[in-house]
């Protein structure tokens, strides 16, 4: 098949994916397109590199400054995003005292201007750093929170994913990479291999809670309506993180589907919270045969990884020895700047810009009081989860896994900040939800009865996180709602 045909064929296919998503009348607002092309960028490649003006960056001034287009695209998706909050009726008293370790980090980070070597590339890199908690509470404010999460990781997938297969079997110049010994690696539309992992990650994760952990919803879910549809992208997930080689990306993926699982056993069903308890002993059990049988080493060898894990621990040691702040580093996103970076890239011997491990990325940038800022908001983020397990059990588990996956990725990447796609997943597993008010139990008898379309059963009502708010929503006619079921104040 000529490259031509297959990019012809490869977009009739993401149109088609994106019909059968946009034909539902179930439809999100059209504000959820915002978030979906800052994750989108945030997961493939930025403007300047998807339209070949990405300039070269041959010092660490030129990677300080970053490409102008990309700085414009981000602040008008970060002003978009702002201008989509103000419209919309939230309680901001309650977003920030409920999201208080969220709001204390963020002022923590930007008060790291006055200690830093070079405040005014801080000062960028936090602006842009802050689209990420915007995107999420335009995420969360939509009326169906835990729905819209899926609507704009589904529409990621349908993009990312048949691009990436594209850009590997016929584009190489796009799809591939070599490194300096020669060795071939693949990262579809990601500019390293293991951002084609983190896209497979992300998608899996979707299509996992959907299937597990939605299946008894009165509303269908997209994998139910479309289970052909669901089976193609579950081969092209897997086709895809066996090309990426990203071992990170399948153990985390392995983790989240287990724990999904478990989250559908009949002990925990009956309880959701029992999920903790389990977690636990789990976690603690891995440790235990790690101390007394090497389990850690066994699963290197299984996974073909070597025990330095492809030479993180070399870097590891190397960057550890650099001179910096124990308890407040150097600066927020500050240490891979100016001479210490010149200097990293000429210990190292490979021009990097990350310590492949977030918690020692953290102690580098923010020391001690950073890597305890994000122990503690992952912590009160489990906290939430536990009340949410009680009203919305489905979407209390989808939290609970970007939690656990977050935590664990950061082992061997680095992904606390800035432009990543997991930094979102964890904001949006650990931000409290700014316009429900959460009830102890969902009345089912409250909920209007689904009609029926086309074979089809629909659900226009809130998800039982809204229905469990203490009173009825006015029923469509009531709110001026459109043929969709949302109004247009809340569409635009």
């Amino acid at each position: 098949m000529s490259p031509k045909l297959a990019a012809v064929l490869c977009a009739l296919f993401i149109l088609y994916l994106f019909y059968t998503d946009l034909k539902r009348p179930d439809g999100p607002s059209k504000a959820l397109w915002v978030p979906t092309a800052w994750m989108f960028l945030a997961g493939s490649r930025y403007v300047s590199a998807w339209l070949n003006l990405r300039p070269t960056f041959e010092s660490a001034r030129d990677y300080a400054e970053g490409s102008p287009i990309d700085r414009a695209v981000f602040i008008g998706l970060i002003v978009a995003g702002v201008l989509i909050l103000v419209r919309r009726k939230v309680d901001w008293e309650r977003v920030l005292f409920g999201n208080v370790w969220i709001v204390l980090y963020l002022l923590y980070c930007l008060s790291s201007v006055a200690w830093t070597d070079e405040p005014t590339i801080l000062m960028k890199r936090w602006i842009k750093d802050l689209g990420n908690p915007i995107m999420a509470l335009v995420i969360l404010t939509e009326r169906r929170p835990y729905e819209a999460i899926g609507v704009v990781l589904r529409r990621m997938a349908f993009v990312m994913l048949p691009l990436s297969i594209l850009f590997i079997k016929y584009y190489p110049e796009l799809g591939r990479w070599y490194r300096s010994d020669g060795a071939q690696t693949f990262t579809g539309v990601g500019t390293q291999k293991n951002d084609l992992g983190l896209i497979c990650l992300i998608s899996g994760i979707y299509v996992a809670w959907e299937s597990l952990q939605r299946r008894k919803e009165t509303f269908p879910t997209y994998i139910q309506q479309q289970k052909t549809l669901a089976v193609v992208l579950s081969g092209m997930i897997a086709w895809l993180l066996y090309m990426s080689n990203s071992q990170t990306s399948l153990v985390s993926l392995i983790a989240a589907v287990l724990l999904l699982l478990l989250g559908r056993s009949r002990f925990v069903a009956g309880r959701p919270a029992r999920v903790f308890g389990l977690l636990f002993c789990a976690v603690m059990a891995i440790w235990l045969l790690d101390e007394v049988l090497g389990l850690k080493n066994l699963a290197l060898s299984l996974l073909g990884r070597r025990p330095d894990l492809t030479e993180r621990t070399d870097i590891w040691r190397i960057l550890q020895g650099f001179n910096t702040n124990p308890i407040v580093g150097v600066g927020f996103m500050s240490f891979w700047t100016g001479a210490r970076l010149e200097e990293a890239w000429k210990l190292l011997g490979v021009q990097i810009n990350q310590a492949h491990n977030g918690y020692l990325e953290q102690y580098l940038n923010l020391g001690y009081i950073g890597v305890a800022f994000i122990v503690v908001i992952m912590l009160s983020g489990l906290l939430k989860v536990r009340s949410r397990l009680r009203v919305d059990p489905a979407g209390g588990m989808l939290c609970l896994c970007f939690i656990f996956v977050a935590a664990l990725y950061n082992y061997t990447e680095a992904s606390f900040y800035g432009m990543n796609n997991m930094w979102m997943l964890l904001l949006l597993g650990c931000l409290e939800l700014p316009r429900q008010r959460q009830s102890r139990a969902f009345d089912s008898s409250r909920v209007k009865r689904p009609m029926v379309r086309a074979g089809i059963r629909y659900q226009h009502w809130p998800s039982p996180v809204q229905a469990g708010s203490g009173r009825l929503p006015d029923p469509p006619a009531a709110r001026g709602a459109d043929a969709r079921g949302s109004s247009p104040s809340e569409r635009a």
